[in-house]
């Protein structure tokens, strides 16, 4: 039996919210995630875990700025002077879609840093590949679309039916490899990439489509003893209660609303053939969210009705909070936007967003039918039934712009 933490998704370098911390200098929201790193990191060394699999998107693009790479490279520098083993494999947010340029993570490969392999191609490690470990990984990362097509020579397949070929061809390479693999040793696969069925979050599921989608019965084989998976944010198990655990533990902290009422995790997991024992730590001290949302239907105590949408302060406290209001564009003077943003001062970040409602039906000019009227002619309409004050000089400006973008197009057409 071994003993594994499995983490992905850790976008070290998301600062789209908050302000510097004045001692480090680097943003608040970058802190947060370093944290919640160095839990996990710290917990790696205290458990004297056999093997660290990080399953994808160390930063949030592929360029990340010197001193995220530094951060990043401290944390991962921690395990390989310990001796863990560790995998770190590329997700979409690390890899250049151009060939030939370096990912985001190359550095370690690059350096050959002691107990880290870096995986950015489809690989099969034996315990020769891992000092010597009784265990064997596959490992898929993200690779781009022209990637795959170059490595598994895919040629003269119509666009709209490639992911389709490149989901049955990785599904051929991995049984190729469970047909290699020691019966007797215990087997992970490891991947940075969407299964079908997964939950993004929001009760969307994942589909089949522009996407590259790995199907279910990949991930469930039953030679597999653990499946360390990246790339979605929510937390999940698609293999409830079955063998092998199939798990997206999540990213390592909220990366925006849609992540609002998702816990954070990390996976520890004693694996061995035919049964792992998993346990998920949750991550504490997680950045919270707030996001509401107020629907005016009335114009008499509006300001009372959006204050009262409002959480306790000690909930709003240092929170992250989005109000969204859905109002008629008549209410617009009403709204005391000042008082909003007071109640919400000790608020980490708080974002205001009016929607003006549009008026439920544009009145075409009398006489008239929507077939009759040019696409100017409608334009002109619609601006016309949505700014009532709008003015005839600006019409003009935008009915402009709108016919050059028109000429444009049926050029190039």
């Amino acid at each position: 039996m071994i003993k594994i933490l499995h983490f992905a998704d850790a976008h070290i370098d998301m600062a789209n919210y908050g302000r510097h911390d004045p001692e480090t200098g680097l943003p608040l929201r970058v802190i947060d995630f370093l944290q919640s790193l160095d839990t996990i990191i710290q917990t790696a060394l205290d458990e004297q875990v056999d093997l660290v699999i990080f399953a994808g998107d160390a930063y949030k693009d592929r360029s990340p700025a010197p001193t995220f790479q530094r951060e990043w490279g401290k944390r991962i520098m921690r395990l390989s002077r310990a001796g863990i083993r560790t995998l770190l494999l590329t997700g979409n947010h690390d890899i250049s879609p151009a060939t030939g340029r370096a990912h985001a993570i190359q550095e370690f490969d690059t350096l050959e840093v002691p107990h880290v392999w870096v995986v950015n191609q489809p690989q099969f490690l034996t315990p020769d590949d891992l000092e010597g470990l009784p265990v064997q990984v596959l490992a898929l990362p993200w690779v781009s679309r022209s990637g795959m097509m170059a490595s598994l020579e895919i040629g003269g397949v119509e666009p709209d039916k490639i992911y389709e070929q490149l989901g049955g061809l990785l599904s051929e390479l991995v049984q190729s490899w469970l047909d290699e693999a020691d019966p007797n040793l215990p087997t992970i696969l490891t991947a940075h990439a969407s299964v079908e069925g997964a939950e993004y979050g929001s009760e969307r599921l994942v589909r089949l489509g522009t996407d590259l989608v790995l199907p279910p019965a990949l991930v469930k084989d039953k030679h597999l003893d653990y499946v360390a998976l990246g790339h979605i944010h929510k937390p999940q198990n698609l293999n409830e209660g079955g063998h092998p655990p199939v798990i997206y533990p999540g990213s390592i902290e909220r990366v925006d609303f849609g992540e609002v009422k998702d816990d954070k995790f990390f996976i520890l997991a004693d694996v061995a053939k035919g049964e792992t024992r998993v346990t998920w730590r949750q991550l504490e001290n997680i950045r919270p969210f707030i996001d509401l949302f107020v629907k005016l239907e009335s114009d008499e105590g509006i300001n009372q009705t959006l204050q009262s949408a409002f959480p306790a302060p000690e909930k709003l406290k240092d929170a992250i909070v989005r109000l969204v209001i859905e109002y008629p564009g008549e209410y617009e003077p009403l709204i005391d936007e000042n008082a909003l943003r007071s109640l919400a001062e000790d608020t980490f970040e708080f974002h205001l967003l009016k929607r003006r409602q549009m008026q439920a039906r544009v009145r075409l000019p009398e006489g008239k039918t929507a077939g009759s009227l040019s696409d100017i002619e409608m334009l002109e309409t619609y601006w016309r039934a949505t700014n009532s004050d709008i003015q005839d000089e600006r019409i003009q400006a935008l009915n402009e712009l709108a016919k050059s973008i028109m000429d444009d197009v049926n050029t190039q057409s």
